[in-house]
């Protein structure tokens, strides 16, 4: 073949996946490439909370915790269940075990790490389960990314020292003193930053920027604007090279490493397996394209019907406000288009955004409203009020009312119905025991509820007006399902066999996780843990020397 240019491994993206793949063959002194198809690099992990649910890490033990690889397995048997191939034992093992081995790698070139000590798994009653298993990147400098800083796509999210375990504290900031004394130290950590020139970002886009500042000081070349196109395969069918860009051919003598993301942003694609247009949290990149070029190989596809669902605020733009603790909060519930509650409000954000999808086949839930009594908007962040309701209420998505009746018949519900749900649940509030959904029962409920409301932090009774009303739809964190891939990320086909040369991580693959979310950040860790070892794998394979278990 003729070839424009030659590597030891390309990579495709530049989210988690893609940069720790990066970064693993670079270590291994390999030439890599790494393209991005927009204009910006970061993927959804810039845009993400930027957690990483990490079982065994080494903060785990300066907490003053335990946890060990039978105890993750048997966690995430009871969350996962049998979830098919893409969840395999072999997969599930190969991602704890890696872990201690890239928070070290990642650690020893300049990722600083710390702990998300208060975030509990998201079913942690279940055996196994416990909290502190969450980890994050410290915030992070912009300004040390050099050029790379302008078309980074984290310029688009909060300029802000934010860290994951400041969410649940902040969004309490001015109605408890845990939250008044977190939000102090959050803004002292902003002025801190400013006071001393730095320009600090935190949750996702510190991860990225972390991981992209390894990629730079390892020398990796990353082309932006530079599309995956096609794959090219010798006589055996191995991949062993690409087309990128406008046609440029790059041989690629490990492989070709995918970590592109999902299909979020195809609304085809979306129509076709999940039944609706997409309200995404992920870039406007985020089109299947490598899932369609690795699918043109032969390559299997697992869970295409499944995303990481979480419920969504539409906005008039066309955007969405993905909505985490306003539901969870006290003083509010959520109900169908007939005033029917139906799942616990307070639940993970994957079980509510499956329950809304499933309530839907039968009664009407896309939208659903979540309902908020006045002592809620007083007291509680609502991330998608925080321009203002004007346009909000001008399109409908916010309606108010002085009494639950006249909320009602402006929502087109019968005022009887949505009462009696009402008072029900003020009953449930009342008792502190949701009888019928068990909401505020698990430490994770909990989690984003108010301490000072008694006997339950996640049950307040709807009781004092004006009461308003806010528009819910299925939005997602990203799509689930993608490329079957093996324990070293290879690519499976049809057959069953791998595709040799060919590996994937992140989005662009089916989830380890399966159909559900067992943890804080079980999205981006199989990320980063799998791109590490499709990177590793590719590296090992340029090398002619088996791959290190």
């Amino acid at each position: 073949m003729a070839w424009d240019r030659e590597v030891d491994v390309l990579v495709v993206g530049t989210g988690a996946a893609a940069l720790s793949a990066a970064i693993a063959a670079a270590e291994a002194n390999m030439r890599v490439l790494v393209i991005e198809s927009t204009a910006k690099w970061g993927g959804t992990t810039a845009l993400s909370g930027g957690g990483l649910w990490m079982p065994t890490n080494p903060l785990i033990g300066k907490q003053g915790r335990e946890d060990s690889v039978a105890k993750a397995l048997t966690y995430m048997q009871e969350a996962i269940g049998d979830a098919g191939p893409a969840s395999s034992p072999e997969r599930r093992q190969a991602f704890v075990e890696t872990i201690p081995e890239v928070f070290q790698l990642l650690a020893k070139r300049g990722v600083r790490w710390t702990a998300a000590k208060d975030y509990p798994d998201y079913y942690p009653d279940r055996p196994g389960g416990m909290t502190g298993r969450s980890i994050e990147a410290e915030p992070f400098d912009i300004r040390k990314l050099g050029p790379m800083r302008d078309s980074f796509r984290g310029l688009d999210s909060m300029p802000a020292p934010l860290k994951t375990d400041d969410v649940w504290l902040l969004s309490r900031a001015w109605s408890t003193p845990s939250g008044f004394v977190r939000g102090a130290r959050f803004v002292f950590r902003t002025l801190g930053g400013l006071a001393t020139g730095k320009r600090l970002y935190g949750i996702g886009s510190a991860l990225s920027a972390s991981l992209m500042s390894i990629v730079r000081r390892q020398g990796t070349e990353v082309l932006l604007q530079t599309p995956l196109t096609g794959l090219e395969r010798d006589a055996s069918g191995a991949v062993v090279g690409a087309v990128i860009g406008s046609g440029v051919r790059v041989r690629a003598l490990g492989g070709v490493v995918l970590g592109a993301g999902g299909f979020a942003r195809n609304s085809e694609w979306r129509q076709k397996h999940h039944g609706i247009p997409g309200y995404s949290s992920a870039p406007e990149g985020d089109l299947g394209q490598a899932i369609d070029i690795a699918a043109e190989v032969g390559a299997q596809l697992e869970l295409m019907d499944d995303a990481w669902w979480g419920a969504s605020v539409p906005l008039p733009n066309g955007s969405s406000q993905f909505v985490l603790s306003e539901r969870s909060m006290p003083f509010s519930i959520v109900v169908d288009s007939a005033g029917s509650r139906y799942t616990n409000e307070s639940a993970s954000y994957i079980d509510f955004g499956h329950a809304m999808l499933e309530r839907d086949k039968t009664v009407p839930a896309i939208p659903s409203w979540l309902i908020l009594d006045v002592r809620h908007r007083r007291r509680y962040l609502f991330n998608a009020f925080l321009t203002g309701t004007k346009e909000l209420r001008a399109a409908g998505i916010v309606r108010s009312a002085s009494t639950i009746e006249a909320l009602a018949a402006d929502l087109d519900m019968e005022p009887a119905k949505l009462r009696a749900t009402v008072e029900r649940f003020n009953g449930f509030a009342r008792a502190g025991v949701d009888e019928d959904f068990g909401r505020g029962r698990t430490e994770y409920d909990n989690y984003y509820g108010d301490p000072r409301v008694k006997p339950n932090p996640n049950l307040g009774p709807l009781e004092k007006g004006p009461f308003t009303a806010v528009q819910l739809v299925p939005g997602d964190l990203g799509t689930k399902g993608g490329l079957l891939t093996d324990a070293d990320a290879r690519v499976i086909d049809t057959a069953g066999d791998v595709i040799e040369g060919l590996y994937a991580a992140g989005n662009t693959t089916a989830s380890v996780m399966g159909r559900t979310y067992p943890g804080p950040g079980a999205t981006i860790a199989p990320a980063v843990v799998f791109g590490y070892r499709g990177g590793r794998a590719a590296a090992a394979r340029a090398a002619g020397t088996p791959v290190k278990h």
